[in-house]
């Protein structure tokens, strides 16, 4: 609220990200050691699609804003995502939810009722759409699809 929607939006990017950045390297540094050997079952299939695919699940689920952000950071660092596809994954992703939470708090601001109508609108869309393209993808990639 403090630096409008444009603004506002840039210096969270900024600072998510790199606080994002952190979290990976720390986990990966860190969590290596704690969480050692082969993952098995469900866990095993999870780890090896996220080393494969790293950069479209860390993407997807920086597109949910509802799932803890620092989770994401740790749980791909252990799943030995690549640090580049992680961080580009993490900028592209967080860019619509944050936009999303700083228009809809700036537009309270404004005292606006249409703007706030608009932002809640934007903050509803960008929330909901990932989470259907998500359910969309995981139906096609199951085996009874």
């Amino acid at each position: 609220m403090a630096f409008g929607a444009w603004l506002g939006t840039l210096y969270t990017i900024i600072g998510a990200t790199l606080g994002a950045l952190l979290s990976f390297t720390v986990a990966k540094t860190l969590g290596t050691r704690l969480v050692s050997g082969k993952w098995t079952g469900n866990a095993g299939k999870i780890q090896s699609q996220m080393e494969y695919n790293g950069f479209f699940y860390v993407l997807l689920f920086r597109l949910i804003p509802v799932i803890n952000f620092d989770l994401i950071s740790y749980v791909a660092a252990l799943a030995k995502v690549r640090f580049g596809s992680f961080a580009l994954a993490t900028l592209i992703g967080i860019i619509p939810g944050t936009f999303a939470y700083n228009f809809l708090g700036s537009s309270f601001v404004s005292g606006n009722p249409q703007i706030i109508l608009l932002a809640v609108v934007v903050f509803i869309v960008l929330t909901v759409v990932p989470i259907v393209i998500r359910n969309r993808w995981s139906k096609k990639q199951s085996p009874d699809a």
